[in-house]
């Protein structure tokens, strides 16, 4: 028998991103201490911020930390 899963808890994390005065771009997601990224397109640096914020939400999930707000589903929202 099949069970059924609801994904009710959705976890949207802010990023923001802006240009530098040298014409790189950086992306942040400042619910994330740390997760910082540059990119030398917005497109790049949003998706450099992204991957490393599932790298740190991975590594918390496997060594035990806390994960904001039970945490099913990521998604990212360019502020």
């Amino acid at each position: 028998m099949k069970r059924k899963v609801a994904m009710s808890n959705l976890s949207q994390f802010k990023v923001e991103l802006e240009q530098e005065e040298d014409g790189r771009w950086i992306g942040e997601v400042p619910s994330l201490p740390g997760v910082m990224a540059y990119g030398t397109t917005r497109s790049q640096a949003l998706a450099s911020v992204q991957a490393l914020a599932l790298h740190v939400l991975a590594d918390r999930l496997e060594h035990g930390e806390a994960l904001p707000d039970s945490l099913l589903t990521v998604s990212f929202i360019a502020a």
